[in-house]
């Protein structure tokens, strides 16, 4: 058997140096322009509305529900992916890594740890409405328990995408890569042996799994229940409900499925040596195109999960219009304080006086 690794090696390195290395520079071109071009966006956005998000969250202190507290985890793992972002943009705007190798292990970890953990929390909120909605009768119990635990809940889900994402931390850096021209790059660290593509693979089918397929899997389920139970209510909101409920899964499907596919078609020509040039060129124009699609969706989730709640949507104003106090207390000290006392008897009134309910729908 090793015998027959070796031979597999050798020919591996021997198709390797025959072959013509394929020539990519239409491929950086287009990623100098678009890759940090969308980067910057998504990251400003991103980063606005999900700080906006724990913003609401935090000043009003109304996450009474699971979904609150996962979408406030989710907000949190959203910010802290986005400012990622700006080291990649810079990336593919100089067309090398300029950073060291720590902060390349750095932020290809924090980068994939974020991204696990708000595909993970994804799941568990499709799940939480499912107990919500269609459990209805016995969900109460059983949500008020796991409110109890929701810290630990928390807890377990980074837990599991810093396990997940450790080959991030473990195979990435910053080395020399020469084909046509030398260049330093960030990236997964990978010999030619056979065992290394094992692994490529591995991490792959892990990337694929619990970055689209599970909580595809938990979504489609939860919300087929959720909509089937809505339907047999005559509540007014029930239609209002159900599009919502469609909106966000054709958004994760548009956002998720390009990008997928593509990571299924990369790990099923893993090791192929026949692979033309141009087949490998309008793979990574793929690549680049939907992994920066695939990201849009971390921007999305403040719309999707919390602005579209009527409740969040009214502290959201809230908030606003405190800011805009605290800009006018610069001119009129008196008037703010009229404002500010006003405004915090209010806040008293309703937290008194208002039931325990989730921002979302």
């Amino acid at each position: 058997l090793s015998m027959t690794a070796h031979c597999t090696a050798e020919k591996y390195d021997l198709l390797y140096l025959i072959t013509e290395p394929c020539s990519k520079t239409e491929v950086r071109n287009f990623t100098k322009v678009f890759l940090p071009v969308a980067y910057s966006l998504i990251c400003v956005i991103g980063l606005v509305g999900n700080i906006f998000v724990v913003m609401t969250f935090t000043l009003y202190e109304r996450t009474k529900s699971m979904t609150d507290v996962y979408l406030l985890n989710m907000a949190i793992a959203d910010i802290l992916f986005v400012l990622t972002l700006p080291l990649w943009a810079v990336n593919y705007a100089a067309d090398t890594w300029i950073f060291s190798d720590f902060i390349c292990k750095m932020s290809r970890g924090i980068y994939a740890i974020n991204f696990n953990c708000g595909m993970l929390l994804l799941t568990f909120i499709s799940v939480d409405r499912y107990i919500a909605i269609v459990q209805a009768t016995k969900s109460f119990k059983l949500r008020t328990r796991m409110l109890t635990y929701s810290k630990l809940i928390c807890l377990i889900v980074w837990i599991a995408s810093i396990l997940i994402s450790t080959s991030s931390f473990l195979y990435s850096k910053s080395y020399t890569f020469s084909i046509n021209e030398t260049k330093e790059i960030c990236d997964h660290s990978y010999d030619k042996s056979p065992d290394s593509i094992t692994q490529k693979l591995v991490l792959l089918i892990l990337q694929f799994g619990f970055g689209f397929f599970i909580p595809f899997v938990f979504m489609i389920f939860c919300y087929t229940f959720i909509i089937k139970s809505l339907q047999q209510t005559q509540n007014s909101k029930r239609n209002k409900a159900i599009r919502v409920i469609v909106i966000i899964v054709v958004v994760f499907l548009v956002c998720q499925v390009p990008h997928n596919i593509i990571l299924l078609i990369t790990a099923t020509n893993l090791g192929k040596m026949d692979k033309s040039c141009d087949s490998e060129k309008k793979m990574a124009y793929a690549k680049y195109t939907t992994e920066a699609i695939a990201f849009l969706h971390c921007c999305l989730n403040p719309v999707l999960y919390a602005f579209i709640g009527v409740k969040f949507r009214s502290y959201f104003v809230k908030i606003m219009k405190d800011l805009r106090c605290m800009r006018y207390k610069k001119y009129n000290s008196r008037s703010s304080r009229t404002n500010s006392d006003t405004y915090h008897s209010r806040q008293t009134s309703e937290i008194l006086s208002e039931n325990a309910s989730s921002f979302t729908i």
